[in-house]
This record gives C-alpha cells, sequence and structure tokens, in this order.
C-alpha cells in the first residue's frame, strides 16, 4: 500500500512541475514574440489608418535551447493576435518540454488562449499531456492562472499510467505547494485488479 501511495505521490509531483513549467514556457515564449511584433507594428504606424489591426501567423514552430541543448518547443498551426482584448489565439497547440533527467513531456489542445495583461493561459478542446514515461492526462479544458500559479479544469478529466487509471470530474493544481486534487466522482483503478 505504501508502494502505491508512493508511487501516486511521484506521478503527483512530475504532473505539477512539468504543467507549470510548459504554461510558464509558453507564455514566455508568446510574450517575446509579441514584444518583437509591437516593436514593428510601432514603426509602421505611421503608414497605418488603424492601430488595432489584428495580426495572424500561420503554421509557426519556436524552438527554446538552453547549452546547445533543446529545452521546449510549440507548434500550433496559427497565432492571432487580438489588440483590443490583447489576447492571443493559437490554433492546434503542441507543446513539447525536455526535462533535465531526460524525459519527455507533450502538451496539446485545438485551441490556446494567452491574456496578455494578466499572462493567464487557457488551453481548449481535445487537451492531452503525455509523459514518455507512460503517463497521460486528458481533458476538455485547462486554465493557468498566473497570479495564483493554479491550474483548473471544470471538466472530467481521465488520467493513466502504467499501473494506475483514475478518472474524475474537475481538478486543481496549486504550483507553489505541489498539490493537485480531483474535485468530484473519484474513481481510481489500478491496473490488473478486476471490478
Amino acid at each position: 500500500m505504501r508502494e502505491r501511495k508512493g508511487r501516486t505521490q511521484r506521478v503527483r509531483i512530475i504532473l505539477l512541475v512539468f504543467i507549470g513549467l510548459v504554461m510558464i514556457g509558453v507564455w514566455s515564449l508568446l510574450w517575446v514574440n509579441l514584444q518583437e511584433q509591437k516593436k514593428k507594428s510601432h514603426q509602421e504606424k505611421d503608414f497605418r489608418l488603424e492601430e488595432n489591426i489584428d495580426q495572424q501567423l500561420e503554421k509557426i514552430r519556436f524552438v527554446e535551447e538552453k547549452k546547445g541543448k533543446i529545452h521546449w518547443e510549440l507548434e500550433a498551426k496559427a497565432v492571432q493576435q487580438f489588440q483590443k482584448e490583447n489576447r492571443l489565439t493559437l490554433q492546434e497547440v503542441k507543446v513539447v518540454y525536455y526535462s533535465d533527467d531526460g524525459r519527455i513531456f507533450t502538451l496539446s489542445g485545438d485551441q490556446g488562449k494567452v491574456y496578455q495583461d494578466s499572462k493567464n493561459l487557457e488551453l481548449i478542446g481535445n487537451v492531452v499531456l503525455a509523459t514518455s514515461d507512460g503517463y497521460r492526462l486528458q481533458t476538455h479544458s485547462l486554465f493557468y492562472d498566473h497570479t495564483k500559479k493554479k491550474v483548473t479544469s471544470p471538466d472530467p478529466i481521465q488520467w493513466e499510467g502504467k499501473e494506475i487509471r483514475l478518472v474524475g470530474q474537475g481538478m486543481w493544481v496549486n504550483l507553489e505547494e505541489k498539490t493537485f486534487k480531483v474535485l468530484h466522482q473519484v474513481k481510481t483503478r489500478w491496473k490488473g485488479e478486476k471490478g
């Protein structure tokens, strides 16, 4: 029993750290890209009649390297900037994070939103977090509150590993406290068990 509890605790910590790193990484990348686009936009402002023109990039891929190693990659079918709402929207988002210990984390979703004023992030539609060591989280949406350092989802979740399957309704992750909680209707099954 203690062994199962220990594995569950390790998995929670891995999940918490990865979600936090991915959210921070995606926000950082998009923030830098937006600042570069704003500089270009300000340079061209004299030639435009309107200030709040939406911008769009298609088939983007960003890679962050640190000390010659790829740290993470972000791919999206399209990125749109909505200046009036100070928001970026990404279509068909995929983020791959390479950890220092060799594990690979992949986070994907149909649509992502970055709220530039608050630094909050949202992934919507077919959200999947998969790890190279066999863990997988599926839900409809995830929301990252930058101020509170929390990740939440009101939707049904399914979390699966090599030896465990967990389903429930809603979840929250506190990145600072490194805690993970499924809110309602939690069912856990160890693989290989009947019933």
